[in-house]
Formats: structure tokens, C-alpha cells, sequence
């Protein structure tokens, strides 16, 4: 997953066994625009399809798609790949597709985004969209097993990638699990470091304590060694504690993404600190953390010169840094889907799927973001961060840095083409 080598794309099979590796899961009643770029691909675009009887309203909606694919301007073509179940038995799947491809490509005609095919993929078969050659486009298609079966997808399997379902099925998603499925021993740790830290959530000596264990804890898991339930106990309840404080909660997504230095001096641009520093007894060593793997403490109530420092709020709306550390956001994404289970207060898990949603945000995953939001807000109904997040969405906002084929996340570093 680290090689930065060229994955080869030999026919249609290969592109559309690319595409759920990419989102992440195999899509349902969606239209998905991948840009190109001479031979190479570059952004993926997945939308709902729209359920549109007029002309007008189906310009409209290519025009909208437009203007987020113009986004890549490197591209200078684009794919399409229409997933539907309706009209395959009768053959009705291309007659009913067509007046919204053709829409789409008179409006990506006019900004020299040629279309340089289209396809239909349903629950059982596949075809091209354009294809009238029943020898090579068979009624009612080619089996869809020839998609996952195809030679890029086997080598992205191969390669540590993985296809979840859909976040309109749920099973597979972020959630919540029952009450007490939690490892007592996590329970009691939490329980435990919420007496001896929460009373010092403004204190700066604690958040940087907070921050250590986190930068030890995500370090670990981007170089393979992920949280063991029972081994980990300590720290796991640990970091559940720290999800109970907004502040804190901020300040850890904001370190993996642009670094520990704008997480710091963010907090104290936001007045966090005070001079009473309560929490200034806690050792992150208690945990088990080598004195090594600890940053200096420093003050940081000015911010530091020698490197770039960003706010929380530019951060958050995915403005700056210009790329974010991918690798660090993906192990955070992995950490809080361990802590995500289930409490009395509902706190923690809307904390965890927040951020989950957030970052999936981040990677151009709306459809992932909207489910783990949801169900942020069922875990505490009012959560403020997830209301946020979730209105930035609904006015189909897309994060700056999956806007450009050079910032935007990758499932794996490699180039398709």
C-alpha cells in the first residue's frame, strides 16, 4: 500500500473494480465521475441519482456536476459509471439511463471534460452504456463477478485494500455496541483517568499530556500495531476520557491533521488556558509510554516560528494545511473506531463518530460522513460538532482538499492508469 508504483488499467473491468476500493464500498443508485488526466485517473466523484423528467432539470443537475469535477484542473476527460437494479430484466437500463448521460456530456463538453465512456453496473450484471454489439454487450449484460474478480481489483485486495457495505445498510459501518461490551478493564480506566484529568481540561501542561499519548498512540498504529483491547486497556480508557472534552476532542484531530504545534497553539488562540494549572501532575509515562517517544513540553501561548501553524477553524473546514498527513487521519480513523462503543452519557461514541465523519469529510466520502453524523447525533441527540458538520453537508459542501486531484486521499498510494 506504500509502493507509489503505476497500477495498469487493461479494460472497463479494471476502472469499475477501482471504484468501490476507492469509496470504500460497492455504491447503490449512484452516478460516480472519475477525471482523467491524459491516461492516469484522478478524482472520484460519487453523487445520489437523481430521479429527473425534464430536460431542464437534468442540465441542471450535469451543470452541478460539473462544477465539482472542474475542481481537478488537470483533468481533460472524465468516466462515468451509472449504478442502478431497475431496468435490467426488460433492457430497459439503457433507454432509461441515456437522457442523463447525454445530459452530462454536453455540459462537461463545454468545459473540455470529454466523456471517455460510460457504463451501467447493477446488483447482477454490467454493460456499457454505448455498446449496441450483443456479441460483446450480451441481454441483460456481462456478470458483475467479472468486476470483482478483475485483475486490478484482486491486486488492490492484494495490496491491504477492502470494500465495505454500502452506509445505507449499516452492518459494516461505525457503531454503537450494546451497553457492557466494552472491556471492563477499559471501563474502569476510563473511570479512573476521568477523576485524576477532567478536572484540568484548561490546563496546559494536561493537553500536553493528552497530545503525547495520542501522537504515541497514532504513530503506533499508522506503523501497523493497532490498540489491543485487553493489552491496551490503560490507554484506551485513557483516550476514551479525553473524548468527554471538547478542547481536547479539537485538538487531537486538528494535531494529526496539520501537526502537534498548530493543535497547541490553536488551543491557546481559542483562551484555553488558565493559570491555574490543575492537571499539571499527570505523566503520560503511567501509561507505559517511554520517556523518549514524549515531545519537550513547551510554552505555547505564542505560536511557533519555525513552521507552518494553522487555526482550528481552518483546519476543520479542511483549508489548510494544503494537504494533511493522510497517513496519521487514517490511523486516527482506525483508533476511534475501537473506542466507538456504547455509554450511559452517549458522550464518547458521538465524540468518535464525529470525527470519524469528519474525516471521511475530509476524503470525499459524504455518503460515509452522512451515516457516521447520524448516528453521532442518535448516540447524544444536540451534539454541537456533528450538527455543524452535518449542515456543512447539507449545503453539499465539499472539502477543499478532495477538490484536487494533488491533496485528495487515496486508499493507497499507488497510480491508476
Amino acid at each position: 500500500m506504500n509502493s507509489n508504483r503505476t497500477l495498469s488499467i487493461h479494460q472497463p473491468e479494471d476502472i469499475l473494480g477501482y471504484i468501490p476500493h476507492m469509496l470504500g464500498y460497492w455504491p447503490e443508485d449512484s452516478l460516480v465521475a472519475i477525471t482523467m488526466q491524459g491516461k492516469v485517473l484522478g478524482a472520484t466523484l460519487r453523487v445520489d441519482l437523481p430521479n429527473l423528467d425534464s430536460q431542464l432539470a437534468r442540465s441542471g443537475f450535469a451543470d452541478q456536476i460539473r462544477s465539482f469535477l472542474i475542481a481537478d484542473e488537470e483533468a481533460n476527460g472524465v468516466v462515468l459509471a451509472l449504478y442502478t437494479d431497475t431496468g435490467w430484466d426488460d433492457g430497459s437500463v439503457v433507454r432509461e439511463a441515456i437522457p442523463l448521460l447525454e445530459a452530462l456530456q454536453l455540459s462537461l463538453d463545454e468545459v473540455d471534460l470529454s466523456v471517455r465512456d460510460a457504463w451501467l453496473v447493477g446488483a447482477g450484471y454490467w454493460r456499457s452504456a454505448y455498446c449496441a454489439n450483443l456479441d460483446c454487450c450480451p441481454l441483460p449484460g456481462l456478470p458483475v463477478d467479472r468486476i470483482k474478480n478483475s485483475r486490478l481489483s484482486a491486486e488492490l485486495v492484494y495490496r491491504g485494500s477492502s470494500i465495505g457495505p454500502s452506509p445505507r445498510s449499516g452492518p459494516g459501518m461505525p457503531q454503537l455496541t450494546r451497553p457492557g461490551a466494552l472491556n471492563p478493564l477499559v471501563l474502569a480506566s476510563e473511570s479512573r483517568y476521568g477523576k485524576q484529568i477532567l478536572g484540568g481540561w484548561r490546563s496546559e501542561r494536561c493537553l500536553d499530556a493528552v497530545l503525547a499519548v495520542w501522537d504515541h498512540v497514532l504513530k503506533r498504529c499508522a506503523a501497523d500495531d493497532p490498540l489491543q483491547p485487553r493489552a491496551d486497556a490503560e490507554i484506551m480508557g485513557f483516550l476514551r476520557t479525553t473524548l468527554r472534552v471538547p478542547a481536547w476532542r479539537d485538538a487531537v484531530v486538528v494535531m494529526a491533521a496539520a501537526g502537534m504545534e498548530s493543535a497547541k497553539s490553536g488551543a491557546a488562540a481559542f483562551g484555553l488556558f488558565i493559570e491555574d494549572d490543575a492537571g499539571a501532575a499527570f505523566d503520560p509515562q503511567e501509561l507505559g509510554i517511554p520517556a523518549s517517544a514524549l515531545p519537550a513540553p513547551k510554552v505555547h501561548h505564542e505560536p511557533d516560528p519555525s513552521g507552518d501553524v494553522f487555526t482550528y477553524g481552518d483546519v476543520l473546514l479542511g483549508m489548510q494545511p494544503h494537504m494533511p498527513c493522510w497517513s496519521t487521519l487514517d490511523a486516527l480513523q482506525q483508533v476511534l473506531s475501537v473506542l466507538c462503543v456504547d455509554d450511559e452519557s452517549g458522550v464518547v461514541p458521538a465524540a468518535a463518530l464525529t470525527l470519524q465523519g469528519w474525516i471521511s469529510w475530509c476524503k470525499g466520502r459524504g455518503s460515509i460522513a452522512h451515516a457516521c453524523l447520524s448516528r453521532a447525533e442518535s448516540a447524544q441527540p444536540g451534539y454541537r460538532l456533528a450538527e455543524l458538520l452535518m449542515d456543512l453537508l447539507g449545503q453539499g459542501t465539499i472539502c477543499t482538499w478532495a477538490r484536487s486531484s494533488e491533496t485528495a486521499w487515496r486508499g493507497f498510494k499507488d497510480t491508476v492508469a
